[in-house]
């Protein structure tokens, strides 16, 4: 038998021994009526450890981006983002049917803009044109292969919001990872945003679910529209303890994520044809380019798969690679030996 490496993403990661303990032994109650003190215990740390007056469990990061959206903005608005982000390119569509607004995406370095590239991107007060309302950062950026978001950048493009009148929305899925990569605390981050969502089904390990964050008066707006999606949950503290037991385990361990995709970087550096720079790997995310190979992605896929190493091969020429949870070194260098023979032609 097969024993997998899936090295797509860090969704993969499957609920550990403990953490199903824990999810079985859930304290719950009805979460549409407010009931569900498990959910209530979540929403309230990740708020606090956010920095923020409140919080609401939502299925998915995807419907946490498309609420934050949809309660900062009004049907023809527009909102400002990278153009590689997550809520433009991987949400089905959703800010344009669910919020009626339109994108104005710009070229960031590895999905980070500067504050000077959004202020020539505001829209004038003229009646031609759409209004624009909202800044949508990502941090890590996901396409960017898990680049940090400079603090004193988004600090910046805080205070150029605030002087337009502008609201600031940071899909943080990853911001775990920042915050364990820089030892910049999630509040530190979370300041210079209106609203955050945080994502606990990615490298914290949990099944499902992420959280949206902000004010009170912002997150009871979230909440109406939630209802609206069609997102409200009854006994759901089953899941939000799997949330609970990652926030108290599984962030710290995170570093150990880091390690293994430096390594993995340094190590396909060395291999003929691959093109990556390991100093842009800051956290969980390799991304290289194999061009030089003269093989397709999905050829190198394909190859890797029937050695039992799946990858994500996305465009013709780049691959990118997730550590996680379910992750260990030894299985880093066993990846790395594969690459050796797949790219040698072995």
């Amino acid at each position: 038998m097969i024993k997998w490496i899936d090295l797509r993403s860090d969704t993969v990661t499957r609920p550990t021994p403990v953490m199903r303990k824990a999810m079985s032994e859930a304290e719950v109650g009805d979460d549409v009526f407010g009931e569900d003190p498990t959910v209530n215990a979540l929403q309230e740390r990740v708020a606090k450890m956010l920095g923020k007056e409140a919080a609401l469990f939502v299925p998915s990061g995807t419907m946490a981006n498309q609420l934050a959206i949809k309660s900062h903005t009004q049907p023809g608005d527009e909102v400002i983002i990278e153009a590689t982000s997550h809520p433009y390119n991987f949400e089905g569509g959703g800010g344009a049917v669910l919020s009626g607004i339109q994108f104005h995406c710009l070229k960031g370095l590895r999905g980070i803009l500067d504050a000077s590239q959004i202020e020539e991107a505001i829209r004038p007060d003229d009646h031609h044109f759409p209004v624009t309302r909202l800044i949508c950062l990502e941090n890590t950026h996901n396409r960017g292969g898990g680049a940090i978001y400079p603090i004193d950048k988004m600090a910046e493009i805080y205070w150029l919001a605030k002087s337009k009148g502008l609201l600031v929305h940071l899909d943080g899925a990853r911001l775990w990872n920042a915050s364990v990569a820089t030892r910049i605390g999630l509040h530190e981050y979370g300041q210079w945003a209106d609203s955050v969502s945080v994502c606990l089904s990615k490298g914290l390990g949990a099944p499902i679910g992420s959280l949206v964050a902000g004010s009170r008066i912002f997150i009871d707006r979230v909440h109406r529209f939630r209802k609206m999606f069609g997102g409200g949950m009854r006994q759901v503290g089953i899941i939000a303890s799997a949330g609970l037991y990652a926030l108290d385990h599984h962030i710290e361990r995170l570093k150990e994520d880091h390690q293994n995709a430096k390594r993995l970087a340094v190590g396909l550096k060395e291999l003929k044809g691959v093109s990556l720079d390991p100093k842009h790997v800051e956290t969980n995310i390799v991304i290289f380019d194999v061009t030089e190979t003269g093989k397709p992605g999905f050829q190198i896929a394909e190859a890797m798969k029937r050695h039992g190493i799946l990858i994500h091969a996305f465009g013709k020429t780049q691959i990118r690679l997730v550590t996680h949870l379910d992750i260990s070194s030894e299985d880093i260098e066993m990846a790395l030996n594969v690459f050796a023979k797949v790219f040698s032609g072995k």
